[in-house]
């Protein structure tokens, strides 16, 4: 039994998840490695091979990076699970004219759940990923998440919807490094290839970054039910036609029509199939009301508190208060912030520290 404990290793087999594990290894921890394999590129139809963490090579860089340092790997099939909730909600969310995030519902009702279920299993008394963040215990005793050290990599956006009896058994090694120093470290541990190893940044079931594709190859009769529909100003005057208000996102301003200035997606109605255009300054806004909501570093959402709201992953996040309002909060900000967008994350902060999070629901003054 190792003095450190036993910790299950969520390995992609990229620079990140790989370092993660052998850092452990070297720590002291009995490592166990594991890949999840969440989706078959192939059967959706897509132009493109599998990229990312879903395709054979990843699978034998991780298994490869195991057997030399002499731990276990496993490879775990979670495609059904993983279709079920994180595709079906990606396809009704469009539906509904909203933006979904399904890396966030992934990592927090997938794979997290996925790996502690695995490691309760194997005996393992910690999980750990690769990720960019911290994991801390506050002086209330709850746990908690906060930025990592390098802020151009800091993924403590999508993780929010991580609960208590997750975070607890949860091991972010990377949180307190720099993405250079980890890169120093594959070279020290025997893998320089990884430090030249491409990162993707899609949608791992749209690997083409191609949405609107998957979404006409898996919803029958997607395009006869949402064509023809209009864009409209905002008050209303029929400005041309539109392809199916699916196809559009909050801010959007390439492939819409010609009107001889820099137009913007401002608004999106599915029952009326419009898809509303307007200037730059249409995109600004001042409050939203944020739902689903999960709170880490308090049991409940704090009263009129001041914080950092982001409202995308990008997002350097503008100050605002909460309000909370039964099952959901208000949110005002000090200044107007441009692009919100139903369906993303809004995540809150403390200085570092994540408070909570929730998936937005509207702008209130639109």
């Amino acid at each position: 039994m190792s003095k450190q404990g036993k910790v299950l290793v969520a390995m992609s087999g990229g620079i990140d998840s790989t370092v993660t594990a052998l850092m452990l290894h070297a720590q002291g921890y009995e490592v166990v490695g594991i890949t999840m394999k969440t989706w078959d590129y192939a059967s959706s139809g897509g132009s493109k091979k599998e990229t990312g963490c879903c395709n054979l090579d990843s699978f034998n860089d991780a298994r490869q990076a195991a057997v030399e340092h002499g731990f276990a790997h496993y490879i775990l099939d979670i495609r059904e699970e993983f279709g079920d909730f994180v595709i079906e909600n990606f396809v009704d969310e469009y539906l509904a004219g909203r933006t979904p995030n399904p890396c966030v519902l992934c990592n927090t009702h997938i794979k997290w759940r996925a790996l502690l279920k695995r490691a309760d299993a194997l005996g393992c008394e910690f999980i750990a990923t690769g990720h960019y963040a911290k994991i801390k215990q506050h002086e209330n005793g709850r746990f908690g998440i906060s930025k990592a050290i390098d802020h151009t990599k800091d993924q403590s956006y999508v993780l929010w919807g991580l609960q208590q009896d997750l975070l607890c058994r949860t091991l972010l090694p990377l949180g307190p490094y720099k993405k250079t120093e980890i890169r120093q470290m594959a070279h020290d541990f025997g893998y320089p290839e990884l430090a030249k190893k491409n990162e993707s940044y899609e949608i791992c079931f749209v690997p083409d970054n191609d949405y609107r594709g998957f979404l006409k190859r898996n919803v029958d009769g997607l395009e006869a039910r949402v064509d023809g529909g209009n864009f409209i100003d905002k008050t209303g005057n029929v400005l041309g036609k539109h392809q199916g208000y699916p196809f559009y996102t909050i801010g959007q301003r390439k492939g819409l029509i010609a009107l001889g200035k820099p137009m913007f997606v401002t608004h999106i109605d599915p029952e009326k199939n419009t898809v509303t255009l307007g200037d730059e300054s249409d995109l600004d806004a001042s409050e939203m009301t944020v739902a689903k909501l999960n709170w880490i570093k308090y049991e409940e959402a704090p009263d009129q508190a001041i914080v950092t709201t982001k409202i995308r992953y990008k997002d350097a996040g503008a100050l605002s208060v909460i309000s909370p309002q039964a099952n959901q909060v208000g949110v005002r900000f000090f200044h107007p912030v441009k692009g919100i967008a139903p369906g993303q994350s809004a995540v809150f902060y403390e200085e570092a520290d994540v408070i909570g999070g929730g998936i937005i629901q509207r702008m209130d003054n639109p």
